[in-house]
């Protein structure tokens, strides 16, 4: 049996937690199974990396700051085949470049390719357990690109998928997924299971649980997730295609704070200007999610939309640079808001979701700024300020 198995940096955030997680994976090992093993920064290093970087440089280039937040994980994975050593088991530490993990030129932002496995296999053979850099890959100019937060997710994912695993479980500091954050919604409960669907919209609406990309990944590849704690023995949550029938019309309620919302006013009202918006923005590498258009009057018209709230800048300065002069009258800019999400399958077959959603967020006193909607998803826009409100009225609301 071959198992994955990733561990977040909070897991790994010291000698003693990396000591615990080299036993545990080493009580596979000594059942006979294949362990490969994923690894994120220690604790908040990639933090720490960041602060250094903006100590020298205020606007470092994303391809340095590739270059420097690989070492995180670089750490991480030495240290732990040190603790697995001391410990009596054989195992080495790889980093992207070792594997090779290929991935796409966007730095920051990079999209896993390819992984060649025959190092991985070979280190197994001679049983060894392989620990893995989570998080990086290299391009094909070999320059070295990261995946996004959360991207050791996506890592081990892939490297299930590519290895054919057996199992893939992901280890972080809460014990599974649950219907909300409970640090904003405290009477949030542990889903057992979940859907891939569910789970990736809840992934990309704030989830901080797993990498939006992973559960693509695993979605696309049939790679069943398991998600626990790494510091408890409990039983988390697994994600796969089909679930059991829970009682809840919807599995979650999810929070993101990290959004601003861009308005270009008084656009022309003609075709083609929304794909010039947007066109700029996927030439730009820039991630838009709710997107509004207004009612045309006197041959103009609004178009808004959110980005996350490191992309405002480079949104903004690239639609100044790129829209022709005197296409829109101005753009307008607020980052203080936050998006607030229901998520589940039963929204598909259930009338008046959304009415109870927004009527909770109205008895809560909350003020609605954009709507978005997909088969299993009602998102708003409301005040950075209103969020966790807005969670806990939301999650009374449908009595998770």
């Amino acid at each position: 049996m071959l198992v994955v198995k990733k561990f977040g940096g909070t897991s790994v955030g010291n000698k003693e937690r990396i000591l615990n997680v080299a036993k545990r994976c080493i009580e596979d090992y000594q059942k006979g199974n294949d362990v490969v093993v994923v690894l994120s920064a220690m604790g908040k290093m990639t933090d720490e990396l960041i602060a250094k970087a903006k100590e020298i440089n205020p606007n470092p280039s994303r391809r340095e700051m590739d270059m420097l937040l690989t070492t995180g994980e670089q750490t991480s994975v030495s240290l732990m085949a040190m603790a697995m050593d001391s410990l009596g088991v054989p195992a080495i530490s790889l980093n992207a470049f070792q594997v090779v993990m290929h991935t796409t030129s966007v730095y920051s932002n990079a999209r896993i390719k390819r992984i060649d496995t025959e190092r991985i296999f070979n280190e197994l053979e001679q049983r060894k357990i392989v620990i893995v850099t989570g998080f990086q890959g290299v391009d094909r100019f070999d320059n070295y690109t990261t995946l996004g937060r959360g991207g050791s997710d996506t890592t081990a994912v892939a490297l299930a998928a590519a290895l054919h695993a057996d199992a893939c479980e992901i280890y972080t500091d809460v014990d599974g997924v649950y219907t909300a954050d409970p640090r904003k919604v405290p009477e949030a409960k542990k889903l057992l299971e979940i859907t891939y669907d569910e789970m990736l919209e809840m992934a990309t609406l704030g989830a901080g649980v797993l990498h939006n990309r992973s559960v693509e990944l695993a979605k696309k590849h049939g790679v069943q997730l398991v998600v626990r704690s790494s510091l408890t023995t409990e039983e988390g949550t697994v994600v796969k295609e089909n679930v059991k029938q829970e009682s809840s019309e919807i599995s979650g309620v999810a929070g993101d704070d990290d959004a601003a919302r861009i308005a270009v006013i008084g656009l022309e009202d003609t075709p083609g200007i929304a794909f010039k918006i947007f066109n700029v923005m996927a030439k730009k590498n820039v991630n838009v999610d709710m997107i509004l258009q207004s009612v045309g009057r006197n041959n103009k018209k609004d178009i808004s939309f959110t980005v996350k709230e490191e992309d405002m800048d480079l949104a903004v300065d690239s639609l100044k640079d790129y829209l022709p002069e005197g296409s829109y009258e101005e753009i307008n800019v607020k980052n203080d808001i936050a998006k607030v999400s229901i998520i589940g399958a039963g929204l598909r077959n259930n009338y008046g979701m959304a009415a109870r959603m927004f009527e909770a967020l109205y008895e809560a006193n909350v003020n609605i700024r954009m709507i978005s909607t997909s088969e299993i998803r009602v998102t708003v826009l409301v005040n950075r300020a209103d969020m966790e409100k807005a969670m806990v009225a939301a999650h009374s609301a449908f009595k998770m």
